[in-house]
């Protein structure tokens, strides 16, 4: 007998629950929903995770799109729901996992619905999401697919549509998408991705696990696709890459993709996440400096102040190497405006380690951070470490440098009280109709009140005039 069988052209391995289930979802399909073969499916997407990931999704959208997919903001009216995953920590994944739990109900009452695993989270645990031995989202997972294997996402649809489930998780030396326009609604901010992969191996990240090395799209793909945000009056673009300071195409480095981008729109602001002190250049911080539209906002995390920890999460650089490139970044882009990364509580941090942290946060004096507890994290060097720091020392640790950048955070923006600063219009505020909300350069929010004439994309000049930790508030110039 054929291992082998062809079902409307296609052809699928022989297997008799496969047969059973596909002449049930036919079944289905006509006599419960018997215009789903002549009407576009709608995709549901929700997206989970950091920026990367929502790139990710619009390059999704995209391929799916052009294979003659629609989408919908309504699960309720999905024909496909895939959800975009993180795995940087622990209780992201258990809050996808729990998300996922939830659209069992919505399995039960429409059989033909397919559910899509996407992203780091699918990469990382392909076995555990299609093991029906491990837990039951086996059952409503249909399809897993890694962050370079999107381009199968249209054949993995319509096979699961006839009850294959599909993996496909291979990851790619080569692949960044760089030939698709991202799926994109108007709007005033687009996210671009420049690079994929990292090369670094920090011990305690899964990057290199999930997303694979480094490999750069060309400068003139991201210049083209500038272009054409900007005829859309895009007003904002922040490139993305897990290091984007090792972007390379072969004949530029990030300073001179950087330098392209700015000079497509001189109205059109530019900024970029995530940097690598390592990798951080002179020449990139003079590009920044020379170019007003590139927003003087640095992310740079460094994650430790202890030049033992540091070398134990394999970043590369000490704490003498980091305050230089701050010292640097200060005296050529006196505005700068500057946040961090910080693990809290890596294997063998004693006092004197967080301590060390402590006393470079104050000494930087960042206008932002974002802290997190270390988590452990499966395949990583550090995973093979013990995780020995007390859960309750990591709390307290972690509780006292929140406490303490909130107040560095406030007395930096205390002193922009009674300065004009320009705003990007963004939205209305999230607390009130009557106020706006948009950023400045250094990527501050600022609230102010509604008034005719200002609409969302409008650089527009505000005074500000009281602060908290968080924001700024103020009045547009008249």
């Amino acid at each position: 007998m054929s291992k082998y069988i062809i079902l409307q052209n296609k052809k699928f391995k022989f297997d008799k629950n496969f047969i059973f289930k596909y002449f049930y979802n036919q079944f289905f399909k006509y006599n419960l929903n018997p215009t789903l073969e002549t009407r576009k499916k709608n995709i549901y997407i929700e997206t989970y995770g950091c920026q990367m990931n929502l790139a990710d999704s619009e390059v999704v959208k995209s391929i799916t799109k052009l294979n003659g997919f629609d989408f919908t903001s309504n699960m309720k009216d999905a024909d496909i729901i895939l959800v975009n995953t993180c795995s940087v920590r622990d209780n992201a994944e258990q809050r996808i996992i729990g998300r996922l739990g939830d659209f069992k109900h919505l399995k039960q009452s429409n059989p033909n619905l397919v559910v899509g695993v996407m992203g780091c989270m699918a990469e990382r645990l392909r076995n555990d999401l299609t093991d029906t031995n491990i837990n039951s989202l086996n059952k409503i997972i249909d399809i897993v697919v890694g962050p370079d294997e999107y381009r199968k996402l249209p054949e993995l649809i319509e096979n699961a549509f006839v009850g294959e489930k599909g993996v496909a998780v291979r990851l790619s030396r080569v692949e960044n998408y760089d030939d698709i326009i991202p799926y994109r609604e108007d709007g005033i901010a687009a996210f671009i991705s420049v690079m994929r992969g990292c090369d670094k191996f920090c011990t305690f990240c899964v990057v290199p696990f999930t997303r694979g090395r480094e490999r750069s799209r060309t400068v003139q793909s991201v210049v083209k696709e500038v272009e054409e945000l900007a005829k859309r009056n895009f007003r904002e673009v922040t490139l993305l890459g897990q290091n984007v300071n090792s972007f390379s195409d072969g004949e530029n480095d990030f300073s001179d993709l950087l330098q392209s981008v700015a000079n497509v729109d001189k109205k059109m602001r530019v900024r970029f996440t995530t940097s690598h002190p390592q990798d951080m250049s002179d020449k990139l911080i003079s590009t920044i400096a020379k170019n007003e539209n590139i927003c003087n906002f640095i992310h740079l995390p460094v994650q430790s102040g202890s030049d033992r920890i540091l070398e134990l999460m394999n970043r590369t650089y000490d704490s003498k190497h980091y305050f230089n490139l701050i010292k640097k970044i200060k005296n050529e882009i006196p505005t700068a405006v500057l946040s961090t990364d910080i693990i809290i509580g890596f294997p063998t941090e004693t006092e004197d380690d967080y301590k060390s942290t402590v006393e470079l946060m104050q000494e930087v004096q960042y206008d932002g951070a974002f802290m997190f507890n270390y988590s452990p994290r499966e395949n990583t060097k550090a995973y093979l470490m013990e995780d020995d720091v007390p859960f309750e020392i990591k709390t307290r640790r972690l509780n006292e440098i929140n406490e303490m950048q909130r107040a560095i955070s406030l007395l930096k923006n205390q002193k922009d009280i009674g300065k004009v600063e320009e705003v990007l219009v963004e939205d209305e505020s999230k607390k009130s109709e009557n106020f706006l909300r948009g950023r400045t350069d250094g990527n501050k929010m600022v609230i102010f009140p509604k008034e005719d004439g200002i609409k969302i994309g409008d650089y527009i000049q505000i005074k500000i005039e009281r602060v908290n930790s968080a924001t700024l508030f103020g009045e547009k110039i008249k």
